[in-house]
């Protein structure tokens, strides 16, 4: 895989491909694909062992919500479907989103 994208993997197997830049927005995949002594900095793949596809996909959306509107003032609101909330908040912060 080129090192301008990542691949994301969730706990249940479900892969996800990113441009590098926008799987960045996540300030734990930033810190995981930049510093050489992990493992993911070397295959640019990052596996989250307790985090299921829809949760991860959503996180997916959302950097990639967040990397689209960062410096624009007109930003439409981004969907979270209510029985996702508590978990997806838990899993934000882990990834530091």
């Amino acid at each position: 895989m080129s090192t301008e994208f990542v691949k994301l993997v969730s706990c249940d197997g479900f892969e996800y491909i990113l441009k590098k830049e926008i799987a960045c927005v996540s300030g734990t995949i930033k810190t995981m694909l930049e510093d050489a002594k992990f493992a993911e900095a070397q295959n640019n793949e990052c596996h989250f062992p307790e985090i299921r596809s829809d949760l991860l996909e959503k996180v997916c959306d959302y950097m990639h919500y967040n990397f689209t509107y960062k410096n624009q003032t007109d930003v439409p609101d981004f969907d979270i479907p209510p029985e996702m909330v508590l978990e997806l908040l838990v899993a934000s912060a882990y990834l530091d989103v």
